[in-house]
């Protein structure tokens, strides 16, 4: 899959496409199903590339950044997983004032004509875009027959389920990581290089793999949750108890983190490693406790239950 930084990235001769257009943060299923039905379409019409257009940084954040959201998946992350979805290319329109000062017509005519070549666009049924939020799918489809490419809106909901990326936005906050993995059709995860801690879980016997969290990105509510570490570099993925927050029960203030313990495991060194961490269910919320002692027998405990979520 190609990811193309900019409109002057896409090659002059790539051909007619279908194109898919959203900020796809999180790709969760309602995004899927976009992805589908433009992949259906790219048969119907002998096999053409399906190329999905997103923004980066989320035009919130230019717009209105006071009130922007964290997101889901960097941007890279988000490519992946669109990769993964059907998409043959990705263009990540680098979103700014100028951009956002285009109006729907203008927009159309460089990314959808000049730059992708369109023959059909497939967006979510609320899909707006272009200055002040004027373009809807009606006006897409009144360009597409001045420009030859049809255009449909597909709604992001599953009926009673609602997908959408505020909505698995409320579910980490609120610690629901199983409900957040409804809506994504997979479980929620982090990515990051382990760094050094303190040592504490290994002077507890628990060592555990640190990933620092970051304020633009969405994490699970401060708790202690089941879940799976995957190496990005082998590939092998561990069952792990992972705790999110700053570990309430010691003095001093620390950065708020992912730490995984690896279920059985006091072997593995990951220091300077990437991992992904994935939420499979949450076990407890984050709680100080009186004592080392009182700890070490929750996190026996928290052991405990996540090896019986998590292997057979």
């Amino acid at each position: 899959m190609q990811i193309w930084r900019s409109l002057d990235e896409v090659p002059g001769d790539l051909g007619r496409t279908v194109v898919v257009i959203g900020n796809f943060d999180g790709v969760h299923l309602g995004h899927r199903r976009v992805l589908a039905r433009a992949h259906e379409i790219a048969g119907e019409l002998g096999g053409l590339p399906v190329v999905a257009v997103t923004f980066d940084p989320h035009p919130m954040a230019v717009l209105r950044p006071e009130h922007a959201p964290t997101t889901l998946t960097t941007m890279e992350v988000r490519a992946d997983l669109l990769g993964e979805a059907g998409a043959d290319g990705v263009l990540a329109v680098p979103f700014d004032r100028s951009i956002a000062a285009w109006s729907p017509e203008e927009f159309v005519q460089r990314v959808v004509v000049d730059a992708l070549h369109a023959r059909a666009v497939v967006v979510g049924a609320n899909f707006r875009f272009g200055s002040r939020a004027a373009g809807d799918v009606a006006t897409l489809a009144e360009a597409g027959r001045a420009h030859d490419f049809s255009a449909e809106g597909i709604p992001l909901d599953g009926g009673p389920m609602v997908w959408s990326s505020t909505y698995v936005r409320t579910c980490l906050a609120a610690g629901d990581v199983a409900g957040a993995a409804q809506a994504l059709g997979r479980p929620y995860a982090v990515r990051g290089e382990v760094v050094r801690g303190d040592q504490r879980g290994r002077e507890l016997g628990y060592p555990t793999a640190n990933v620092p969290t970051t304020g633009l990105l969405a994490a699970p509510a401060d708790g202690v949750y089941a879940g799976w570490l995957r190496r990005l570099d082998t590939g092998e993925t561990f069952p792990a108890a992972i705790s999110v927050g700053t570990n309430p029960t010691f003095d001093g203030v620390r950065e708020r983190r992912v730490e995984s313990y690896v279920l059985d495991r006091t072997d593995l060194d990951l220091y300077g490693v990437e991992v992904e961490v994935s939420f499979v269910d949450r076990l407890r919320g984050m709680t100080a406790f009186d004592s080392v002692e009182a700890l070490v027998e929750q996190m026996d405990d928290d052991v405990r239950r996540a090896r019986e979520l998590l292997v057979p």
